[in-house]
């Protein structure tokens, strides 16, 4: 945490974000958080079709069938489905499996319990640069967009940066369970998912953590049911069981190539290539190129 401080300017910012990252997939994101007792719905990975109508009949109950892949827009794209019987499973994961979401391949789907969903909220962590802390952002209005609601309605959204010295004291947890809830127990059993997010936060060296949707289900119980964690690259080093979990078949072919050759590349949408000694430098030329009505092809930084 913090190598972004010394010179490397182009971390941490969005368009960049992944740049110094390992992105997990939700099944271990999942895994993590499960370990630090966050109540999440059961389920487990598939690669072929057979093996997800075993889960589903194993689990006797409706599951969701989900795409693993690094990118957002996995629901838009037909990446998960609900599935009544293990057949329909069997169906769905025949279905997505080796389909492409936004050019990246689907070798794995996540068959997970479904929940009957009573409300939905949104809970993360992210470093934040100016504060240098972590920061928790809260939700009530969960499931959708954080950036839109950020954009359109802040006031839904409560932010509060963490000092990690203390790290989250009871009081801060409860503030943001009842700015969820009015239900004491609700806004309990959620101050208590925060406490456990923050330690997985913390312990597992990630640079963003959320749980977008936390939801109530009909009965009142407070779960989890999908989750997304970024690990700082600069913390592998001493978290091998961290860096095990990458998974390069969903990275993108030349951000694997060019960190294997040390150098720093993230692949853009635009045609302006970008070779650029030093991260802050690199960031400079980008906003360049855009400031006169181009598009960066990519961010490199070959400084060294």
């Amino acid at each position: 945490r913090g190598d972004a401080a010394r010179g490397d300017a182009g971390r941490g910012t969005t368009s960049t974000h992944h740049e110094a990252s390992v992105n997990l997939h939700e099944y271990q994101a999942k895994d993590i958080l499960r370990g630090y007792g966050v109540p999440i719905p059961r389920g487990e990975v598939a690669t072929t079709p057979d093996e997800a109508e075993a889960i589903a009949k194993r689990y006797g109950v409706p599951v969701m069938v989900k795409a693993q892949v690094h990118v957002g827009g996995r629901g838009k794209a037909g990446g998960v489905k609900f599935c009544k019987t293990p057949q329909e499973a069997r169906e769905k994961a025949s279905a997505i499996l080796g389909m492409q979401i936004k050019g990246l391949t689907v070798e794995k789907v996540l068959v997970a319990e479904a929940s009957d969903i009573g409300s939905e909220a949104y809970v993360g962590i992210i470093v934040d640069r100016k504060t240098k802390k972590p920061v928790f952002m809260v939700s009530a209005a969960g499931g959708i967009d954080i950036e839109e609601v950020a954009a359109t309605t802040p006031e839904k959204i409560l932010k509060l940066p963490i000092d990690t010295r203390y790290g989250l004291l009871p009081f801060q947890a409860s503030r943001m369970g009842f700015f969820l809830y009015d239900d004491a127990k609700k806004a309990r059993a959620a101050a208590a998912i925060m406490q456990q997010l923050y330690r997985a936060f913390m312990e597992s060296g990630a640079s963003l953590a959320e749980i977008n949707p936390l939801v109530v289900t009909p009965a009142g119980e407070v779960v989890a049911l999908d989750a997304k964690m970024v690990i700082d690259d600069n913390e592998l080093d001493r978290r091998k069981e961290i860096e095990a979990l990458r998974d390069e078949s969903s990275e993108e072919p030349s951000e694997v190539e060019a960190r294997k050759a040390n150098l720093t590349f993230i692949k853009l949408d635009g045609d302006v290539g970008c070779v650029v000694n030093g991260a802050g430098l690199a960031m400079a030329t980008m906003d360049l190129v855009k400031y006169y009505g181009g598009e960066p092809a990519n961010f490199l930084d070959i400084g060294g």
